[in-house]
């Protein structure tokens, strides 16, 4: 299971840090590392991947900041919670990471659009955002994805902004926004229907929130949403 890269230092440190990460996460999806277990240390993990301790030190911060393993003071790092192993396929190899720090970047973007469409929806965006809501409703109670419905309502919030520039960076990322939305809408369907509905509700929070001109409550709805969608990736189903 060793790895070996020229050398781990620039960029090249923090793709062979992404690598460990995601080799880590699926070791604890495939219950190598089981829920509870104390990881090995850091120089044990550097020696299995022949790294450095500071790119796995890097690898397993983000696993904290992912909720997937939580530091005890004297003791080290142990596991917080098992993903579903389906997460580690229906994304590209090597790109996990990146598709958490996307979420990232979504989480600041999108609130921020989230509060232009709740000061600027016209009558216009009104009836848009509506039926794209809608349009998801009838998924859950069909059963079905829902995924490209899902984007096609956070579209039509970009466009309520009034703002080209929401617009055409939704454009300019819809490939990374598109693997978002297909994976948390997939494992969605894997879940229970509360758990389900939970989702749509923080939906329908935002879009209430934005007819009502709240712009701030709308900002923090939608970076609450974001921030759970990502959390929701590594949560056992």
């Amino acid at each position: 299971m060793k790895l070996s890269v020229a050398n781990d230092s620039g960029a090249g440190a923090t793709r062979f840090g992404d690598i460990i990460y995601e080799r880590i996460v699926a070791m604890i999806a495939d219950g190598q590392f089981a829920v509870n277990e104390r990881l090995p240390a850091e120089a044990r993990l550097a020696e299995m991947f022949g790294a450095s301790r500071p790119v796995v030190r890097d690898a397993l911060e983000r696993l904290r900041a992912d909720g997937l393993i939580v530091s005890r003071k004297g003791s080290g790092s142990y596991v917080r919670q098992r993903p579903d192993s389906s997460v580690l396929k229906m994304v590209p190899v090597g790109s996990l990471a990146d598709v958490q720090r996307f979420f990232e970047f979504r989480a600041g973007l999108e609130a921020e659009a989230a509060e232009l469409a709740a000061r600027n929806w016209q009558a216009d965006d009104k009836e848009r955002i509506t039926a794209a809501l809608q349009k998801i409703e009838q998924c859950l109670r069909e059963g079905r994805l829902g995924a490209e419905e899902d984007q096609e309502l956070h579209d039509a919030i970009a466009i309520a902004t009034g703002n080209q520039f929401h617009v055409t960076a939704r454009e300019l990322f819809r490939p990374h926004f598109a693997i978002g939305h297909s994976v948390t809408r997939s494992l969605s369907l894997k879940r229970t229907p509360e758990q389900i509905r939970s989702v749509q509700d923080e939906h329908a929070v935002i879009v209430q929130a934005i007819f009502a001109r709240q712009d701030a409550e709308a900002h923090d709805a939608m970076k609450r949403h974001i921030l759970n969608a990502r959390a929701r990736m590594f949560k056992g189903v």
